[in-house]
């Protein structure tokens, strides 16, 4: 259906040729690193940079963003947003993204990365009363491994005849993406993928439309008192997150300050490869009085799950929500779109001058089989059940520099342990033009159970946990900047490798010094100590003992040129149990861009070495225009990468990247089906981009 229904409003609709000037594409890799110079727990680093993905791809109107818009970004301070939002008033819009310059407290370093974000949109108007689209592109990747991975080699029957499990597709990957789109005025985009070992078919009875993923919106906006409709895949986000979350969540990072607060900013189009965490069906915003927003949301969507016969006549049950988004083989075939889930909710919102917020939030979920984790001591509290409803009240007030936030929310529903309570509640202050704090309290329930949740936490999910963070900024002078967060954590119930309650706390120091425009130094150090099931362990429940991770990151950039940049990084770190050697590694790293005319070059050599997996080092990697590349370098060896971008003309650009891994210590890369019988994996990848 959803095929259909866009090759008929690609169709339908006349082509016209952009006004703006397109915007510099991103390296959003390096933004991502700069953010999270050093691994951390607990963060879906795929999620976040999908919805980074998003945020360049739906560049925020200057002249009309909202103040929680704005701080969407996490960019900005709350001086720097009540500055812009004083300079609008008091100057009418701004005329170009470099007007930025005028407005108090906003230096060149904010700027430059503001322009990834932002836009001034022109009054050019076409299409009847719709606005000029500033989007309007085709994109197509393919990227294969080289080395043959033991999923796409023959199979042959062992002594029993019984033939071993194989990928059921070739090993080529394929993304598709077309998008038509202006900020704050309508959206149509398709996104299609075949990963490695999947099979393109076309069945239209098991919701298979050629690629294994297909994803589909229409949205226009503000429209008279209709603020917001769309229709097809999407994400809402409003209040901290306790029941709706969605956008560019980043939670713990060398951003110490911004990072902490969910900004509400409604429901925006999904466009991510992440096959999980979003909506699908439709939503409307209606504004019943100019401060007051009401949202309505419903959807239906196919889940993979794990499934089993349950007891009785439950019949089949649900036992576990499954998120690689992967079907190369039978048994995940079997648990593609095995889970009906549906959704009804809606979001009332009370916004008064950018100063006083509040807002009421409902959701309620049900599934088509009950559904029951398997019955292990750390999943007793989890839901169990068809139903579930979440309701959350949630407020915001802005005095002068202060920004107050908080949200309540209680959970209900589960057949078993119903009624969980989960809330949190927050300042953000810039206390002086130097110093900016931030402060954060929470407590979800063992049985708060919220399927669309993300609220600040040290977990992955907002359950089962209370603590208290603070964030500290301070700015020595211009040129020189320090920052840093402590947070103090317990998990009053066992976790997934933790047999017993436990509690922890990490914290992390940033310094960065830019002496001139063309150089930058950041010395990053982040330390955390958290309680875990000691390996080997033969008692039951297993032993609980502490562990502690240190990471230390320094990276110095350097512009000798205006077409060439060069980055060094060292990365090194260890992590112990509690009594036992620690596990050390290190990565270093030496990048290179050129830009010359049409043509952009980059390269990277990293040598690395750990002792095992637990010493892993991450390090983001330059990658083609929105597409995610973080490994994790472990063993001992040598990695290697080179990115092409050539521009052919303003319609037409092309990438091509080679990357290499070559271990010294193993002779067999990967593991189970993904294992290559040789000391290195060679990955080729080519994207192309038409500008309509």
């Amino acid at each position: 259906m959803y095929l259909l229904l866009a090759a008929g409003c690609l169709l339908a609709m006349p082509v016209y040729a952009q006004t703006p000037t397109p915007r510099r594409d991103a390296d959003l890799n390096r933004f991502l690193q700069d953010l999270f110079p050093v691994q951390t727990e607990g963060i879906d680093y795929q999620s976040v940079f999908d919805a980074l993905t998003q945020l360049h791809a739906n560049p925020l109107d200057l002249n009309t963003a909202t103040r929680d818009e704005l701080a969407a970004m996490y960019l900005l301070s709350e001086r720097q947003l009540t500055n812009l939002l004083t300079y609008r008033t008091d100057n009418g819009n701004l005329l170009s993204v470099y007007e930025l310059q005028s407005v108090p407290d906003f230096d060149l370093l904010t700027i430059r990365r503001l322009l990834l974000f932002v836009t001034v949109a022109s009054d050019t108007r076409l299409l009847g009363s719709l606005p000029t689209p500033t989007d309007n592109y085709l994109i197509v990747r393919y990227e294969q491994i080289l080395e043959q991975q033991k999923g796409f080699s023959d199979a042959t029957p062992d002594k029993n005849g019984k033939m071993p499990t194989r990928y059921m597709g070739d090993s080529g990957q394929w993304y598709v993406r077309y998008r038509y789109s202006r900020p704050r005025a309508f959206s149509l985009g398709l996104t299609l993928e075949k990963d490695p070992g999947e099979v393109l078919r076309w069945q239209p009875s098991a919701s298979r439309y050629g690629a294994d993923y297909v994803s589909f919106h229409a949205q226009v906006q503000n429209r008279g008192r209709w603020r917001n409709l769309l229709t097809g895949d999407y994400q809402v986000q409003a209040g901290q997150g306790l029941v709706l979350s969605a956008g560019f969540v980043l939670g713990k990072s060398t951003e110490t300050i911004q990072t902490v607060r969910r900004p509400t900013i409604g429901a925006r189009p999904y466009t991510s490869l992440t096959e999980y965490g979003y909506f699908r069906g439709a939503t409307a915003t209606y504004a019943l009085h100019p401060t007051f927003d009401l949202t309505l949301l419903a959807a239906r969507n196919r889940r993979d799950a794990n499934t089993t016969t349950g007891k009785g006549d439950e019949g089949v049950i649900a036992t576990s929500l499954l998120t690689s988004g992967l079907h190369r083989t039978q048994s995940e075939l079997d648990d593609r779109a095995s889970l009906l889930e549906t959704n009804l909710g809606g979001h009332l919102l009370y916004h008064n001058r950018h100063q006083l917020q509040l807002g009421l939030t409902v959701l309620h979920t049900t599934f088509d089989k009950t559904y029951r984790k398997r019955n292990l001591p750390y999943n007793q509290y989890d839901f169990t059940g068809k139903q579930n409803l979440v309701v959350g009240f949630h407020g915001g007030y802005v005095w002068h520099n202060l920004n107050f936030f908080t949200e309540v929310a209680r959970s209900a529903g589960s057949q078993t342990y119903s009624g969980g309570i989960g809330g949190v509640a927050g300042v953000l202050a810039s206390l002086t033009r130097r110093l900016d704090l931030s402060v954060v309290l929470r407590h979800y329930d063992r049985h708060f159970h919220s399927f669309y949740s993300n609220g600040f936490s040290e977990g992955s999910r907002t359950i089962n946990e209370s603590g208290a963070y603070v964030g500290l900024k301070y700015s020595v002078y211009r040129r020189l900047t320090a920052s840093g967060f402590l947070d103090v954590y317990r998990f009053p119930w066992l976790k997934y490798l933790v047999d017993k309650p436990s509690r922890g706390y990490d914290y992390m120091l940033q310094t960065t010094y830019t002496p001139n425009r063309r150089t930058t130094f950041y010395v990053v150090y982040h330390e955390e100590h958290k309680q875990k099931n000691r390996p080997g362990s033969k008692t039951t429940p297993k032993e609980v003992v502490g562990t502690l991770r240190r990471s230390l990151a320094l990276n110095a950039e350097y512009t000798p040129w205006r077409s060439v940049t060069l980055r060094s990084r060292a990365q090194l770190g260890n992590f112990a149990y509690s009594g036992q050697a620690a596990s050390a590694g290190f990565a270093f790293v030496q990048d290179i861009s050129v830009e010359q005319g049409r043509l952009s070059l980059s390269g990277r050599i990293a040598l690395f070495g750990t002792d095992d997996y637990d010493s892993r080092q991450y390090v983001y990697e330059r990658d083609v225009l929105y597409a995610f590349s973080f490994p994790a370098y472990f063993n001992r060896g040598v990695r290697h990468y080179l990115l092409a971008q050539y521009t052919l003309n303003r319609h037409v650009d092309i990438w091509v990247r080679w990357a290499r891994t070559d271990l010294t210590n193993q002779e067999t890369v990967g593991s189970d089906l993904d294992q290559i019988n040789a000391p290195h994996k060679s990955e080729v990848k080519v994207q192309a981009r038409w500008r309509f």
